[in-house]
């Protein structure tokens, strides 16, 4: 009996002892956690916590920690990347303000100093001012449509659109331009019509701006493109040339806030840099989205992808 005793005091000892390390073991890692932790956060370092325990609970504890840990820096890197952007973007706006103005502002100097200036001359100097402040008002509006597309205080209203008819129409609306400019002009559209979900005029806006795009950035090529393609689910519209193309670094860049490539503030590539985000912009608002592809001087592609309406 005393053996029989002895013995269950033995293992209720040894059931303590275990139950000790245990919480020990589970105290030495929360507490290993915290520091880490603490550490992590106050260093801004991009290090997780060591799963290093038997304990299947602390296990998934620690593995939930490390996951909000690779959230936490990923939200941090974002952040940085937006507020680099948003620098970069200021700086841009008060280039692109700063030109017109000043070219204003020395025209009207020259107006009010030269008392001798001719009729004629007054009248280029005024339609140089006119011509410039058109320009300037033109960059605000948008400005002004950028921030209402980023805040979502403009609505696009949704509906059918036939797809080959959007592409006709803005092919042809550049007629004059590409005849003048001795472009060869190749179009691939469906014989059936292909409906897609849109907004006829914004889905003007996106397609003249990818289409003058092309024109002036790509004449170099020779040859510019539109073609209408569509599977069960999408309809694609790419809008190609075959000109200097968008280098590899610079592709992911081309739909930032006015960003304009290396060149594109010699008069002849001259931009806002706007276009391209207001058509980002615009697209992602009709449940779509638009992507790059570019090989100088083979094929630069700007490809939009709508939701298909199939009967």
């Amino acid at each position: 009996m005393a053996l029989v005793l002895f013995m269950i005091l033995l293992a209720s000892a040894g059931g303590h002892i275990y139950q000790y390390r245990a919480r020990r073991q589970q105290q030495r890692q929360l507490e290993y956690a915290a520091q880490k932790m603490h550490r992590i956060i106050a260093e801004h370092t991009g290090e997780k916590l060591l799963i290093d325990t038997d304990d299947p609970s602390m296990k998934a504890v620690l593995r939930e920690i490390n996951a909000l840990l690779e959230h936490n820096q990923k939200t941090i890197a974002a952040y940085r990347k937006m507020e680099i952007s948003k620098r970069r973007m200021l700086a841009n706006i008060s280039h692109d303000l700063k030109t017109p103005l000043t070219v204003i502002q020395g025209y009207i100097e020259i107006i009010l100093n030269d008392a001798n200036a001719s009729e004629e001359e007054m009248k280029t100097l005024l339609t140089k001012t006119n011509s410039k402040a058109a320009e300037l008002s033109a960059l605000i509006k948008k400005f002004f449509e950028l921030s209402r597309l980023d805040s979502g205080d403009k609505e696009i209203a949704v509906s059918r659109v036939n797809m080959n008819e959007l592409c006709r129409r803005n092919i042809l609306g550049f007629y004059d331009v590409l005849t003048k400019k001795a472009l060869q002009v190749k179009i691939d559209l469906p014989e059936d019509p292909v409906y897609g979900w849109g907004n006829d005029e914004e889905l003007d806006r996106v397609l003249h701006n990818l289409l003058s795009n092309a024109i002036q950035y790509g004449s170099e090529g020779g040859v510019v493109g539109l073609a209408l393609r569509s599977n069960d689910q999408t309809v694609f519209i790419d809008v190609w040339d075959q000109g200097k193309g968008i280098r590899e670094p610079e592709q992911d860049r081309v739909f930032e806030r006015l960003y304009t490539l290396e060149d594109s503030r010699n008069k002849a590539y001259q931009g806002s840099g706007l276009g391209l985000t207001i058509t980002k912009r615009i697209i992602e608002q009709l449940g779509g989205r638009i992507y790059l592809e570019s090989k100088p001087y083979v094929q630069t592609v700007f490809t939009v992808e709508l939701k298909k309406i199939s009967f």
